[in-house]
């Protein structure tokens, strides 16, 4: 990622998105349907097989569940967040890179 970094993360309940402010000027949005919809684990991804792959965008910003709630956000050493959804789901860990490569 050439030294792009994080430079804040807030979660927007009221909008139902993510928002990550980067060191290099750019803010992205995130919307919470769409960020479940990309989960980057074995299970989402089908197998190991189909592992590693970009994130879709399209899948991002095209996804709706007025169900779905962003219960947590952990960070995953310096590289990384994990999220806590409310259908239990929390075995996706959204690199940097990964949700960088998301914002498009």
């Amino acid at each position: 990622m050439n030294g792009i970094r994080p430079t804040g993360v807030t979660a927007d309940r009221g909008k139902r998105e993510l928002v990550i402010g980067w060191n290099d000027g750019r803010e992205c949005r995130y919307p919470f349907a769409g960020l479940r919809a990309i989960c980057p684990c074995v299970t989402c991804k089908g197998g190991h097989a189909n592992m590693g792959g970009p994130p879709d965008v399209e899948r991002l910003h095209s996804s709706v569940n007025p169900e779905l709630n962003l219960e947590a956000v952990h960070p995953v050493g310096s590289y990384a967040l994990q999220f806590v959804w409310s259908d239990g789901h929390d075995t996706g860990i959204y690199t940097w890179d990964y949700l960088r490569q998301a914002c498009g």
